[in-house]
């Protein structure tokens, strides 16, 4: 098991530093298939997968911010906008999450890939260079409701925040950088949450605190950690649309 776990997290790792996503679109499809060919319990295989994956990138988060900041990729204005919303939305998502059953999260996920992905394909081929982000009260609200989102079905915001810095007028190595930092107050208190409001619920394996599954999260942060940079540093040698085209696939490869 534990060399699922290690594998999973390299690869998210380097996704995340690549697409600024968190790695979350890769490690909970990765831990719900681990989990379930182990035998765990169907009732708590999503959210535990979830709830762990929040856990592992919060570190993936530093890692993939801290590169992306050397790179001047990091919007730091736009991201002290964005993050008390992002909490607030997080503990919330967290919240409504534990009264979703294990199968509606799945299917959550799934549908969530694909219409991002749809989005992100139509979107216009030129980056909106010099166009004036949203206030500051768009930017909060924006926060909350990417961090209530990504609580739930366990993404971190990037399939989210990407996007939207984009569509904003960010450049899309901006909107990468500028998610991947986003992406540390999310797992940070959704983690929390689901550690929080899994405490009480049966049939979770041993070890595990709350939703979230401690072997798990010392594997998988520890490989994801290290190729996080990878990603990073190659998302700054890429052509724009050539990242933006991957992040596509990538997405309608996760659904």
């Amino acid at each position: 098991m534990v060399v699922w776990f290690v594998l999973a997290g390299a690869f998210a790792g380097l996704c995340a530093g690549l697409f600024g996503i968190g790695g979350g679109m890769i490690i909970v499809p990765a831990l719900v298939w681990i989990f379930t060919a182990y035998g765990y319990s169907p009732e708590v295989v999503a959210h535990l997968a979830v709830g762990t994956s929040l856990a592992t990138i919060i570190i993936t988060s530093i890692s993939s911010l801290t590169a992306h900041h050397k790179q001047g990729g990091v919007r730091w204005d736009v991201w002290k906008h964005m993050a008390g919303g992002l909490v607030v939305g997080s503990l919330l998502g967290a919240a409504v999450a534990d009264q979703i059953s294990g199968q509606v999260l799945q299917v959550m996920i799934g549908v969530a890939a694909l219409l991002v992905a749809l989005k992100m394909l139509f979107l216009s081929n030129k980056e909106k260079m010099g166009k004036p982000l949203a206030s500051t009260p768009v930017q909060v609200g924006a926060g909350a409701g990417i961090g209530l989102t990504s609580a739930i079905i366990g993404i971190v915001g990037g399939s989210l925040t990407v996007p939207f810095l984009n569509w904003a007028g960010l450049s899309m190595r901006q909107s990468v950088g500028t998610s991947a930092a986003c992406g540390l107050p999310i797992a940070a208190a959704g983690a929390l949450g689901f550690a929080w409001f899994g405490q009480d619920v049966t049939g979770l394996p041993e070890g595990a605190i709350g939703f979230v599954h401690v072997i798990a999260f010392v594997c998988i942060a520890a490989a994801s950690f290290l190729t996080a940079k990878v990603g990073a540093k190659l998302a700054h040698k890429l052509p724009a649309q050539t990242l933006k085209k991957a992040f596509v696939v990538l997405l309608i490869f996760a659904v």
